[in-house]
């Protein structure tokens, strides 16, 4: 693929920020054909700078980052991993690199990962050889090169600040409660509320067009979802799609819920396919080709988890 292609591609895909409430800014993710996800990014203005919670995967998404930090004229100050799934964290060095006062806050569940015999450390061994798989595209390819090479930076995916407890913390002077889950998504994830946006923050424990299960504890997921309804938020930002008020954060949390308890039990994976799509596209905005890919996620994943006892295989809630 042409470099004056992959311009135009990164262009078209940089994400153009816009406020969801006084001072916090939405940088959408994107899930591109043959390409792995971008998270959403949400950047909080506080008294000391910016705090940018999540960074994407690719070079075009931390350069929207850093881009929206120069049109403001303020540094970024503070940077938060809701959990250590790549397509949020790759991003970490290129933005530390512009703004090296900038500590990462996160869980130490990446360290267990990275390790050997971890989810990311296993996936690098088969990565190199699937550069030699005339199967697979160029972009595709791309693709592959880019995780290896955030595998040699890995120490970017570590926090110099570990966060094991939930509490009040103020990150650049502003204050948020910081939330840490055992289980859910991974291991260990963070989710954050804003008090003054009555904004939270809640990266993977929810996603469209399906949850995300490669990592995930259900049990623990749910009662994660659990806490954050618990919480009074107005507007809730999750790791993948739009904000979304409560009503909606409400809808989701009764199809995961829907979707589980059909896994557990003995319907056809395409009834409980079925069952999410009917509740998930309305949140995707409606659609055939919004329902199709939101069952197809669902069916795949019930199969995962039912190879797994109703869990991901990396699931270290036992």
């Amino acid at each position: 693929m042409s470099m004056s292609i992959l311009l135009a591609l990164s262009l078209a895909s940089a994400p153009a920020p816009r406020e969801v409430a006084p001072g916090v800014t939405l940088l959408p993710g994107a899930i591109l054909p043959e390409r792995g996800p971008d998270g959403n990014t949400v950047i909080f203005d506080a008294p000391e700078g910016l705090v940018v919670v999540d960074t994407g995967r690719h070079a075009w998404h931390s350069d929207a980052i850093l881009a929206y930090a120069k049109s403001r004229g303020r540094p970024i100050t503070a940077i938060v991993n809701t959990h250590w799934h790549l397509d949020h964290t790759s991003g970490n060095g290129r933005v530390r690199a512009a703004h090296p006062d900038a500590p990462v806050h996160a869980t130490g569940a990446v360290d267990r990962v990275l390790a050997e015999g971890g989810f990311l450390a296993r996936n690098l061994q088969s990565a190199k050889a699937m550069l030699d798989d005339p199967k697979l595209s160029d972009v595709e390819k791309e693709e592959v090169r880019i995780f290896i090479a955030t595998m040699q930076e890995q120490d970017i995916l570590r926090p110099q600040v570990v966060v094991d407890e939930s509490g009040e913390v103020r990150l650049a002077g502003r204050p948020f409660d910081l939330h840490l889950t055992q289980g859910a998504v991974t291991d260990a994830d963070l989710w954050l509320f804003d008090r003054a946006g009555g904004i939270a923050v809640i990266g993977d424990l929810v996603t469209l067009p399906a949850p995300f299960f490669e990592t995930a504890c259900p049990d623990d997921w749910r009662r994660s979802l659990d806490a954050v309804w618990a919480t009074p938020f107005r507007t809730a930002i999750p790791g993948h799609g739009e904000p979304m008020d409560r009503a909606q954060f409400d809808a989701w949390r009764g199809a995961f819920n829907t979707f589980m308890d059909c896994v557990e039990g003995t319907s056809e994976a395409g009834l409980c396919a079925d069952a999410w799509a009917d509740a998930a596209t309305p949140l995707m905005g409606g659609g055939e080709a919004a329902r199709r890919e939101a069952r197809g996620y669902a069916e795949y994943y019930v199969g995962l988890l039912r190879a797994n006892g109703g869990r991901s295989a990396d699931c270290r809630r036992r």
